[in-house]
């Protein structure tokens, strides 16, 4: 699937909703992801944090998680909207890079400004993948 501008401009505005939804009264850093299914469709959703850290979630994932679960498995781009244009943590890279090392990454700032283009491959040269798991028989 070829990514648009209208691709672009629609899921950053996605993000930036989605980021108005996050729950991090502990970091202070809310950020809000939108992920283009290659079928179209988009889902978002926010960072969820936590009084005990590591249950939280983070807003790549969120939206990921949610994609998978309505049964989308391949993606085209992803938004992720951040006060500075962050990038997503590493887990979250590992996480995207299960579905597709070609997936458009958009990073934003809080205005929507898209401040990076890149890939997940980018983010995560040399990914551990289903293909560095030995077969079972």
């Amino acid at each position: 699937m070829q990514i648009t501008e209208a691709h672009r401009v629609e899921l950053v505005k996605r993000a930036v909703e989605a980021r108005r939804h996050a729950y991090a009264p502990y970091s202070k850093y809310a950020v809000g992801a939108a992920l283009l299914g290659k079928a179209g469709q988009i889902f978002s959703g926010a960072n969820v944090e936590n009084a005990a850290y590591p249950t939280g979630m983070c807003a790549e994932r969120t939206a990921l998680f949610h994609a998978v679960s309505q049964g989308e498995r391949e993606f085209a781009a992803l938004a992720i909207v951040t006060e500075n244009a962050g990038s997503p943590c590493g887990a979250c890279r590992q996480a995207l890079s299960e579905f597709g090392l070609g997936t458009v990454v958009l990073l934003a700032d809080a205005a929507g400004r898209i401040q990076s283009e890149t890939t997940i491959e980018a983010l995560l040269p040399h990914a551990f993948g289903p293909g560095h798991l030995p077969r079972g028989g």
